[in-house]
């Protein structure tokens, strides 16, 4: 096999274990509005995950050029793994009650991108670390996030708590970046 295939593998089960949380929550803040006003939040809200998950990838793959920067991002991704085991394997995901003001349409807008900032990092972070510099490569995993944040975040849920090995085979992939992001760094400063 060659190292763009094996990348391309890592990244689709990165993407398959991880983009579904982003449109949960914009789901979740839609359906506190009436039936007009939903369309327009799931329209906005997924526009702006997408451009703030496009300036994170390009902001997270310039970072990790940097030596010592890597090292860091692969103990970032040590703890997401853990906490991926925690939640997704292990089942112990923690009902999310999200506060939605539903007296505006811009603080619904206002919420999903807030979420969609503090959720988005662990995908490019992941995504970011196992394209390994190729770019059309990376650019696939950020087009595969985002449609699979769009259209099939319910899906991809469903599937993960049905068939256990889609998460570990996510987890696995995610472990195996944060490695090879930890052991480069140590090997260029030692």
């Amino acid at each position: 096999m060659t190292e763009e295939f094996i990348i391309l593998i890592q990244i689709i089960f990165i993407d398959l274990i991880l983009a579904g949380d982003n449109a949960i929550i914009i789901g979740m803040v839609a359906s506190k509005f009436d039936q007009d006003k939903r369309k327009k939040i799931i329209f906005f809200g997924i526009g702006a995950a997408v451009i703030l998950r496009i300036l994170f990838t390009l902001i997270t793959t310039y970072l990790l050029m940097i030596t010592g920067l890597r090292l860091i991002g692969g103990i970032l991704l040590l703890y997401i793994c853990y906490k991926l085991y925690v939640d997704v394997i292990k089942g112990q995901i923690e009902k999310k009650d999200i506060k939605v003001d539903n007296s505006s349409f811009g603080k619904a807008i206002f919420t999903i991108i807030m979420a969609d900032v503090t959720m988005s990092l662990d995908n490019v972070l992941s995504v970011a670390g196992a394209a390994k510099g190729h770019f059309v490569l990376l650019i696939f995993g950020l087009a595969l996030s985002i449609a699979l944040m769009a259209f099939a975040a319910n899906l991809i849920a469903k599937w993960i708590e049905k068939y256990k090995w889609i998460g570990w085979l996510g987890l696995l992939a995610i472990l195996l970046v944060a490695i090879d992001l930890i052991y480069t760094d140590l090997k260029l400063i030692l």
